[in-house]
């Protein structure tokens, strides 16, 4: 025991150092240009803020979300700020039949793809779960399989362009978290499906990155409405963010985590200590601000 202890707290020492410290695979923004890109959810947000992060780096661009009028001025600015090419599908994802619209949008745009960014999700609420299971229902649907449905139809375009699926999920995928019950059924489901499938193209010899993107509080409209009643912590600045996840994307990351340093201490908390991690979670909480 003394000699296995001797050599395992070293390697475990090691493998914290390079977690935290390992220093960054280098990122061009040339690597994107000419690079045929969905981006889903990008009325908004974080994927407002890629769609300018990509334009400015001459891609290509499809963009979806449900706001057609809010699309147009984006794909306006798009093109202002140099993208190659920008066009635009609106639609809800709980549609059945909008995943293979988009994608078929751009097959026959572009003959091919080369990153899929799946960024967009359902409106739900910061509060105890009420008992309502079509509204888990309708939030699986948008948040989880509109991906898998999404992943699905691009993925022969994919292999033969060897590119990339791009993921943007949640802390709450990793660890629950109060009053996001089926919030975070979804991000959860998120992080099985495609980590399994990521393990098969391994094992298949498919040639096509996949990307987790675990975020914190990022200080987008939507999230900072729905939750800063309650948590009062500072979000970190969505254009930062949006950088980010297109780099992890590009670089073939497994994981991209945002903020890096919050959420990878929070990531090693939850694999040493869960209950003590779920403890600081309930704990950042304000709940005399909350309204049932």
């Amino acid at each position: 025991m003394g000699l296995l202890l001797k050599v395992f707290i070293p390697l475990v020492g090691a493998a914290l150092a390079f977690y935290f410290y390992s220093a960054p695979e280098s990122f061009n923004e040339e690597m994107l240009r000419g690079k045929r890109v969905i981006v889903t959810g990008a009325s908004s947000g974080i994927g407002e803020q890629m769609a300018y992060h990509l334009a400015r780096m001459e891609a290509h661009l499809l963009l979806t979300a449900r706001t057609e009028a809010k699309l147009q001025k984006i794909v306006e600015r798009c093109l202002e700020l140099g993208a190659a090419s920008a066009r635009y599908i609106s639609g809800s994802m709980d549609s059945p039949s909008l995943p293979e619209e988009v994608v078929r949008e751009a097959e026959n745009t572009w003959g091919g793809l080369d990153m899929l960014i799946l960024n967009h999700i359902g409106y739900s609420t910061f509060n105890y779960f009420d008992g309502d299971v079509g509204q888990v229902r309708k939030l699986m649907d948008i948040n989880f399989l509109s991906y898998v449905a999404l992943a699905t139809a691009a993925l022969p375009m994919l292999k033969e362009s060897e590119g990339s699926i791009v993921v943007v999920s949640s802390m709450a995928g990793k660890n629950s978290v109060p009053l996001a019950a089926a919030y975070s059924a979804t991000k959860f489901a998120l992080e099985g499906f495609f980590s399994s499938l990521r393990q098969e193209f391994i094992m298949d010899k498919v040639n096509v990155s996949i990307t987790l993107c675990i975020l914190g509080y990022i200080n987008t409209e939507s999230a900072v409405r729905t939750i800063s009643h309650v948590i009062r912590d500072t979000p970190a600045p969505k254009e930062e963010c949006a950088l980010e996840i297109i780099k992890g994307g590009a670089l073939r990351w497994r994981e991209v985590h945002y903020p890096p340093r919050l959420v990878k201490s929070l990531l090693l908390i939850r694999s040493i200590a869960p209950e003590f991690l779920e403890y600081i979670v309930r704990s950042s909480y304000h709940m005399e601000n909350l309204q049932r």
